[in-house]
């Protein structure tokens, strides 16, 4: 079954974000269910169990990350982050930095708020919210100038475009 979220392909943090969506029916989540779960972390290449208990953790890690892009609170997310640690290791191949979560559950959304901590190292001020006011999708703005104001042009560019010319041509009728 294909994925069904309207935006695909960001960073494990935003992806995480990303799991709600708008559609015409309302708010979608694809972490409703242990199926969705499981849709995730495969397309996400994480080759763990989905259980009740790592859907209960991901929404935890999904609720802490926005709050933290948000810029509310980083409470909620240290609080996941305490979960886990890198530990550095020598392996046959060399040197390794290896996730220790106490609970496998939390080792997803352990992932993806390590993740979040890379992004706002290397680029804080281009972890976007999707631009459109029904749109609540995010996305690392690759931009050469920082500038990208929607997930998707084809979408909620279009969208965006759209009523402005409609309400332009409504005026001057």
């Amino acid at each position: 079954m294909p994925d069904p979220r309207p935006h695909l392909g960001e960073p494990l943090a935003l992806d995480l974000l990303n799991t709600r969506w708008m559609t015409a029916q309302g708010r979608q989540d694809l972490l409703a269910d242990v199926a969705g779960v499981r849709r995730w972390l495969a397309d996400n290449g994480l080759d763990l169990p989905a259980d009740e208990p790592t859907r209960r953790a991901l929404a935890t890690a999904r609720d802490a990350i926005l709050h933290a892009v948000e810029g509310d609170t980083a409470d909620e997310l240290n609080a996941v982050l305490a979960q886990g640690r890198i530990r550095r290791t020598l392996t046959l191949d060399g040197p390794a930095s290896l996730p220790e979560v106490s609970d496998p559950a939390q080792l997803p959304g352990w992932l993806a708020a390590d993740n979040l901590l890379h992004l706002l190292a290397s680029t804080p001020d281009r972890i976007k919210q999707c631009a459109h006011p029904d749109c609540i999708l995010f996305f690392l703005d690759t931009s050469k100038n920082g500038t990208r104001r929607w997930h998707s042009m084809a979408a909620c560019g279009n969208r965006a475009k759209a009523t402005r010319h409609y309400a332009k041509k409504t005026r001057s009728d």
